[in-house]
């Protein structure tokens, strides 16, 4: 035997891990189990609590019912209690556990009895159960008690043994989901006798529960429940330990139960008869109902009891309609299913005398799966009418048929001259079959038989008479019936199966269509409106997307045109959706009396937002019911929640790539700064430093002189930190331009004041028209730009030669051109010398090249444009550009 043989299976390692993980995330639950009330499960609870408090442990008792007993009083002495919540119900003021408080104090521990406890209608939940699922998803820790007669799977079996149909449940998957299970074993003789002496109930109704519920019979009979529960779950522990191990050992788990669901009563019974049988076999099951037609009060019985096996750890499904058995068979057998359970016939139809009732069907059919007939029990509800008694067919339907046979039999008068009977008789089932493929099964029936009755009356010897003169005539009716019939019910059915091949198709189309799109989409804006779309109409409800604010709450990002806003219900369920990473809303166990479904888009370790559907009408609403639409709405939203992930996570690569570019061009300044700080810097210092190295004895002119020298370089590292600041807080948006009309010449006029000493030596002409209009700009941005210009033209230009600054009005534009006489723009794109840190390859003095590309920026923010150009003959000129009419 190779290695490979002893080593755990991949995947079931990888949801072992999974497992781990998620309940690392979750609080622990532990349950105090037992056989009936009075064994002391609350006592015991309460005695580990003090435990737990005397090593110091922050504990909170949320719900503990003492039920007036001392002793369990008792224990209760200094343990902090959490206040309950009043609600007001039909003139009361109830007390409940207040789920709010609890989950703001964050305690270590929370004591909450009774697990099955049904809540106050207006609680965020309608059972105690969910409350306690809640405080388990945020981390807290929970201890709570359950008597063995409120799980769900048992519920059939307690009320066969005691006679009471218990309404409080609780879903077995809770108890699976316990950390650990106490189980709290008292004989029987002595809870009765604990009973008789009243430490269980009021005298008056101990002495009639000692008569009913609490028979020494019925108490032992709930001992060996018990006991069985907490031993298969300690089994259940015992092989996920050998899997966490990697122990190699033969599994008998092979088994895989299916559990045949439909509208009847009795089928909440096969589902608890399945879930027993799945435990008992430790293997695992599916639930699958068959819907020969789609809505009405039968799919929404089917519907309920699928919900309940989902509940009771149930994979569920729904196939469309058509030869049951083979389609049940054929499900078992792609799923790998072992054993099918399916429920005795209460009653026998007619047909079942031909083809035999649908379990002797199934049997013929199963091969080598085992069949469980199950005789179910009506729990006394209402029986739903049987889907094909409902009002299908439209009379229009059968007014068609009769058209449709009435026209096969004006054909047949037209052949009687020419053809034999049996060519008639093919006219008559090609109309039958066009009433099959068109019209409703009951119509196709119809028009089998009527067809039948035309062709006797009208072709027949003797004519137009019912009567046959030939007893042969009777076998050809009876076969002409029995293959008309046949070949309607198989159109029927071609006809369906085409029906739900069409609706896979679509439902995968849409599927297809919607990833597409979100592919096709960047931006969370444009994916959400994708999905909203999609979901709005696909499902014909009122979709709107819910994101996150800053605060963590969630807020409102997109909402329908005509849709209502929402409410503050709405957004309270929604905010739990969020907080919780789970549906609620209608069609969900929790808030269910809200008219929206909200479900999460969730992530890797989190919630992105929340989606929500408002149905239009009731046929939307009951089409969310239905197994295959919700799985196709889930599909929706996690392929969003998935599209929101990427784009998340691309928008972080873009940051990470722009902070690399920002540390590329903060090193590329940090280098050009410096170098362009060290020429002035040691200008500065050298002069200084001769300055005292001369002290008194140095002659006033190069006293003079070196001072000058300091003063200039001073200057020049003073623009270059005014460049600096300027580039910056103009591209950040720090600076926000003051706009107002200006005549030109008062902010030229300014700029060449400042440059006094640099244009000494050059000769500036200034050539502004007198009718030349204001200029909206900022004065002070745009005499930096000026500055900037005519300093850059002295800088490069040889003494002499002139400068000269121009102005003019085209197309509604005012034009500036600052150009000189020196050797022009250095070779290659006059682009470059815009960007930051750019300098010409011409000799000359060193730039810092900024000078230009705050001139660019101020241009820019004016609504303007600045670009560079050799003039015809000889230099460069600069022209600027800015409207006349102030930018809005």
């Amino acid at each position: 035997m190779r290695d490979d043989d002893h080593r755990p299976d991949p995947d079931a390692l990888l949801a072992m891990v999974q497992r781990e993980e998620a309940e690392k995330r979750r609080g622990r639950l532990r349950i105090f189990l037992g056989m009936a009330p009075g064994v002391g499960k609350t006592y015991a609870m309460l005695e580990a609590a003090r435990l737990k408090m005397a090593e110091g442990l922050d504990l909170l008792a949320g719900i503990v019912e003492t039920h007036g007993r001392e002793d369990t009083e008792a224990l209760m002495y200094g343990m902090p209690v959490l206040p309950r919540r009043r609600i007001d119900y039909k003139g009361h003021a109830l007390e409940e556990f207040d789920l709010d408080a609890a989950l703001s104090e964050r305690p270590g521990l929370i004591l909450l009895d009774e697990l099955a406890h049904t809540n106050v209608p207006g609680s965020r939940h309608p059972k105690r159960w969910q409350d306690v699922d809640e405080l388990l998803g945020h981390g807290l820790d929970v201890w709570t008690t359950l008597n063995i007669q409120h799980l769900e799977s048992l519920n059939d079996i307690v009320a066969q043994i005691t006679g009471v149909r218990v309404r409080e449940t609780v879903p077995d998957a809770m108890l699976e989901k316990a950390e650990s299970v106490i189980l709290v074993d008292l004989p029987p003789e002595d809870l009765r006798q604990r009973l008789n002496e009243g430490k269980v109930y009021l005298p008056g109704q101990a002495e009639w529960a000692s008569e009913n519920f609490f028979r020494s019979g019925n108490l032992s009979a709930l001992r060996e429940l018990a006991l069985r529960s907490t031993a298969n779950r300690v089994n259940t522990e015992v092989l996920v330990y050998r899997q966490g191990h990697a122990i190699a050992t033969t599994w008998p788990t092979a088994e895989c139960i299916l559990v045949c669901v439909g509208p009847s009563p009795t089928s909440a019974t096969l589902v608890r008869a399945a879930k027993r049988l799945a435990d008992s076999l430790h293997a695992s099951w599916h639930a699958l109902s068959i819907q020969q037609q789609p809505g009405g009060e039968a799919t929404a019985k089917a519907l309920a009891n699928l919900n309940l096996a989902q509940e009771l750890g149930a994979q569920t499904h729904v196939l469309p309609g058509g030869d049951v058995a083979r389609l049940i068979v054929g499900f078992a057998r792609q799923h790998n299913v072992t054993r099918i359970v399916i429920g005795k016939p209460l009653k026998r139809r007619f047909l079942d005398l031909f083809k035999g009732s649908p379990v002797d069907q199934l049997v013929r059919v199963s091969g080598e799966i085992d069949i469980h007939v199950i005789k179910g029990q009506d729990t006394g509800g209402p029986r739903p009418a049987r889907p094909d008694a409902a009002p299908k067919t439209r009379w229009k339907d059968y007014a068609a048929m009769a058209g449709v046979v009435g026209a096969a039999t004006a054909m047949c008068f037209a052949m009687y001259p020419y053809f034999a009977p049996a060519n008639l008789i093919m006219v008559y089932l090609l109309g039958v079959m066009a009433v099959a493929v068109w019209m409703s099964r009951r119509a196709s029936a119809l028009a089998s038989a009527l067809s039948v009755l035309t062709f006797n009356f009208c072709f027949v010897p003797p004519r137009f008479t019912f009567a046959v003169s030939d007893a042969g005539y009777l076998v050809t009716f009876a076969v002409m019936f029995l293959v008309a019939l046949v070949m309607s019910g198989m159109a029927s059915r071609i006809k369906a199966q085409a029906d739900n091949a069409g609706q896979l198709e679509r439902q995968a189309s849409e599927l297809s269509g919607l990833s597409r799109r979100l592919a096709a989409t960047r931006g969370t804006e444009g994916l959400l409106r994708v999905t909203r779309e999609h979901i709005a109409r696909v499902f014909r409800c009122r979709a709107f997307a819910l994101l996150p604010m800053a605060s963590g709450k969630l807020g409102a990002a997109f909402m329908p045109d005509d849709s209502d806003a929402l409410t503050g219900k709405d957004l309270g369920v929604a905010q739990w959706v969020f907080d919780n990473g789970k549906a609620a809303g209608f069609s969900t166990q929790t808030l269910s009396n809200s008219d929206a479904l909200f479900l999460p888009l969730p992530a890797t370790n989190s919630v992105l937002g929340v989606i929500g559907l408002r149905p239009k009408d009731e046929d939307a609403r009951g089409a969310l019911l239905l197994p295959d639409r919700r799985r196709l709405l889930d599909a929706f939203v996690h392929q969003t929640a998935l599209a929101l992930d990427v784009d998340r996570l691309e928008e972080k690569a873009r940051s990470t790539l722009v902070e690399a570019e920002r540390e590329k061009i903060r090193a590329q300044l940090l280098s050009t700064v410096t170098h362009d700080f060290k020429t002035p810097l040691a200008a500065i210092s050298g002069s200084a430093e001769s300055l005292l190295a001369m002290g008194e004895a140095a002659a006033p002119e190069v006293r003079g002189a070196l001072l000058d020298n300091i003063a200039g370089e001073a200057s020049r590292l003073g623009r270059l930190v005014d460049n600096l600041l300027r580039i910056a807080a103009l591209e950040s948006g720090a600076v926000v331009p003051d706009v107002r009309p200006v005549p030109l010449e008062e902010v030229l006029g300014s700029a060449l004041s400042r440059l006094d000493a640099q244009l000494a030596r050059h000769r500036v002409t200034v050539d502004i028209p007198p009718d030349m209009p204001p200029i909206p700009m900022d004065p002070v941005l745009m005499e930096q730009v000026f500055v900037n210009l005519l300093e850059n033209a002295a800088k490069y230009t040889q003494d002499g030669t002139e400068i000269v600054a121009a102005a003019s009005v085209r197309q509604g534009q005012a034009v500036i051109v600052v150009r000189d006489a020196g050797p022009g723009l250095p070779p290659g794109d006059p682009e470059r010398l815009f960007e930051r840190f750019q300098r010409g390859d011409r000799v000359g003095p060193e730039g810092y090249g900024l000078g230009l590309a705050i001139c660019r920026t101020v241009a820019k923010v004016h609504g303007g444009t600045l670009i560079a150009a050799n003039n015809a003959a000889k230099g460069a000129r600069f022209t600027l550009t800015l409207p006349l009419h102030e930018q809005r």
